[in-house]
């Protein structure tokens, strides 16, 4: 397989996990550029074509977190979350895609990384861990408080729609999520 079938098979794929990992089009198209110019580098590296959409996955995040570290990081005690006071039921209706990617953006790199592991590429907690090269423990704390923000967050937003004020919606600083 050469490069140019990997774009035209997965470009949207890519491109849609970039948005997610970014928040934003302009990084979105960046890192999926970045992706798929490291792929055409290491395309000996791909061994069975079926993994194509995986191994491009995993070179999109690793470029997104790498591009995370040099940034800036966010240490984890300054996420003050108190788990103890989050909601437990979310209603099973749809959430709004701009609210969520809104919550996404707001989450610490590291955190937001794990959860599209989880949900976007459907890997196992030990897969993670290896991957990131963290104890699973760490994969397993992270993925729960960043789901519990994200709750947090999407149940506030959906109150404050409810009692809208004039400035629409009001998303709490991460000192407020509970």
């Amino acid at each position: 397989m050469d490069i140019a079938q990997l774009v035209a098979d997965y470009h949207q794929a890519v491109y849609r996990y970039a948005y997610r990992l970014t928040g934003s089009v302009e990084d979105a198209e960046d890192l999926t550029q970045q992706a798929f110019l490291v792929a055409s580098g290491k395309i000996g590296q791909l061994r069975e074509e079926g993994s194509a959409k995986a191994w491009l996955f995993a070179i999109l995040r690793n470029d997104f977190i790498k591009q995370c570290r040099k940034n800036s990081p966010i240490p984890a005690v300054d996420l003050e979350l108190n788990v103890d006071h989050v909601p437990e039921v979310v209603d099973e209706q749809e959430i709004d895609q701009q609210r969520l990617q809104q919550a996404l953006n707001e989450l610490p790199p590291d955190y937001r990384a794990v959860v599209l592991m989880f949900y976007f590429e459907n890997l196992r907690y030990r897969e993670m861990a290896e991957i990131l090269g963290v104890p699973m423990g760490t994969i397993m704390s992270r993925l729960a408080r960043a789901k519990d923000a994200l709750r947090g967050r999407l149940l506030e937003a959906e109150k404050g729609e409810k009692t809208r004020e004039p400035n629409g919606p009001h998303f709490p600083a991460r000192s407020q999520v509970s």
